[in-house]
Order: structure tokens, then C-alpha cells, then sequence
């Protein structure tokens, strides 16, 4: 698997523009008051921004995507994922980060959660594109379902619902801001356990029953302090482990007393190239 990705995660180093300042999440914890906020699902796709006339990533590269996917894009700033569904993540960065247009990204949605610097609450904004929606049909434009959330009991069964089927989690936003950058206390993500991304910087030899095999993924974390991964690496993946200088996402159970994630367990290869973390 890692070597066809490899072969096709590559953007190229000429499709590049000035990363973009767009909105990041923190953390929900359950003393926060939350009545009348809005909840969708977080999508575990590939975040993209429209600046009006191409899609860029979060770190500024140019995605090749076919004329006719964006041509009848609107001229404002859109905010979204690239997505195919859940538990669909290797196929989706497979497609949109090959650097020629190709006819894979006829299975790829836009799924729009935001429309930077329009004017008015979270709501307001995104009625910017469903106006302009109702006089264009644009197939792979999606705009994601808000919904009221009364509390956090009803937050919590909404997110069970969600992880039930295959769902990465839950984002929530207050309605009444107006447009935000960086990271604030107006948009969360919840999620039944803690992620992150790290850095791959060298595979540690397996022993037992993984003798001649990788035992461990040596991961090197935000703050520059080093943690090993073995546990969710697969057979596969322990013969062929993400490259040294990939970004890969692990999940955790809080943190220990010096502040290492406690119980880190690999999930996914999130990126094969750059060293910035890029999960929100």
C-alpha cells in the first residue's frame, strides 16, 4: 500500500501558493456551554480551500483538479473537505494529491463547511452558497448539514450515532460569530478518544513474533520529543512501514505525568511528505 501511495501521493513542488489562514478547531470539553451551537460531522477527508479561482491545501499546494470539477466554482472563498465517505480516507488522498488531473476525482465531493469573510453568523454565511447554488447545479459541491444541539447529553448520543457508523467524530460551532482564522473557543471538535500526527523518523527492528519485521515506528512529536508506535500497525504495514519523514496520525489516551500521549496507537499515514502536523 505504501508503495502505491508513494507512487501517486506526490504533490508537485511548482504547485505551490501561500498556505492560507483559515479556521482551526480546539478541543470540546464537556463544562462548556454549548446550548443553540450547531454540530455536523467531521469528515475525515482532505481539507481544501476555494480562493475564488483554484483549490489549494492547508499548506498551499495547488491540487490538480480536472477544469470540469471546478469551473463553475463561484469567484468567493469556499472552505471544505474533499471526500468520498467514511473509513474512505487512503482512497480520497490517493486521487487529490496525484499532480496531473485525472478521472478519479469523478468519485470526490467538495463538502462545504464554511465561506470565509462572507458577512453574518455561521449560518449567514453558508446561505451565500445555497443562494448561489439554486441557480447553478454543481453535483460535487456538497454544503454540510448544521443541526441545533441542545446540550451536552444530546451532543454525546449524536456522537455515539456517528462513530457507530464509521464516523470520525463531531465539530460544533457557534452560529452567532462572525468569520474566524486560527484557533478560538467558537469551533470544537469532539471525539470519543484524543488524536495527533507525528513525524516518522525511524523504524525500530521487530523481536518475537515480529522478528525481521518493523516492532515500532519512531515518531517524532510537535514539541521535537520522541515517542515509539507499535500497537495498530498491521502485518502489512510492519513489512512496508511508512516512510521515514511521513506524517502519521495516532490515537491516545490522555497524557502521562511528563506530558507523552499515554497508549499511542497508530491509525493511518496522514501525509508521505512535509514535516508540519496537519490534523486540526
Amino acid at each position: 500500500m505504501r508503495m502505491i501511495l508513494l507512487g501517486c501521493l506526490l504533490l508537485s513542488v511548482a504547485a505551490y501558493a501561500e498556505p492560507p489562514e483559515l479556521l482551526l478547531l480546539n478541543k470540546y470539553t464537556s463544562d462548556q456551554s454549548i446550548e443553540g451551537w450547531l454540530v455536523s460531522e467531521k469528515l475525515d477527508g482532505v481539507r481544501a480551500w476555494w480562493n475564488g479561482h483554484e483549490l489549494t491545501s492547508r499548506q498551499g499546494n495547488r491540487f490538480a483538479a480536472p477544469a470540469w470539477f471546478t469551473e463553475d466554482f463561484p469567484a468567493f472563498e469556499l472552505d471544505g473537505e474533499l471526500w468520498m465517505g467514511r473509513g474512505r480516507f487512503a482512497q480520497t488522498l490517493s486521487i487529490v494529491s496525484r499532480d496531473q488531473p485525472h478521472e478519479g476525482w469523478q468519485a470526490i465531493g467538495y463538502h462545504v463547511f464554511e465561506v470565509p469573510n462572507a458577512p453574518g453568523g455561521l449560518l449567514q454565511r453558508l446561505n451565500r452558497l445555497r443562494e448561489f447554488l439554486a441557480d447553478k447545479s454543481i453535483p460535487q459541491i456538497h454544503i454540510v448539514s448544521q443541526t441545533p444541539v441542545s446540550g451536552h447529553t444530546a451532543l454525546m448520543e449524536r456522537l455515539r450515532t456517528v462513530e457507530t457508523l464509521g464516523g470520525e467524530g463531531l465539530v460544533l460551532r457557534n452560529p452567532d460569530t462572525d468569520y474566524e482564522t486560527g484557533r478560538g473557543p467558537n469551533a470544537l471538535k469532539v471525539k470519543s478518544f484524543d488524536d495527533a500526527d507525528g513525524r516518522v523518523i525511524g523504524h525500530n527492528p521487530g523481536k518475537g513474533r515480529f522478528a525481521g519485521l518493523v516492532g515500532s515506528l519512531q515518531v517524532e512529536l510537535e514539541d521535537g520529543r520522541q515517542i515509539a508506535i507499535g500497537s495498530g500497525l498491521s502485518e502489512a504495514e510492519r513489512r512496508d512501514p511508512p516512510p521515514v519523514g511521513s506524517i502519521v496520525t495516532f490515537k491516545h489516551h490522555g497524557y502521562t505525568r511528563t506530558g507523552l500521549p499515554r497508549f499511542a496507537t497508530f491509525l493511518r499515514v496522514r501525509r508521505l511528505t512535509g514535516l508540519e502536523p496537519v490534523r486540526e
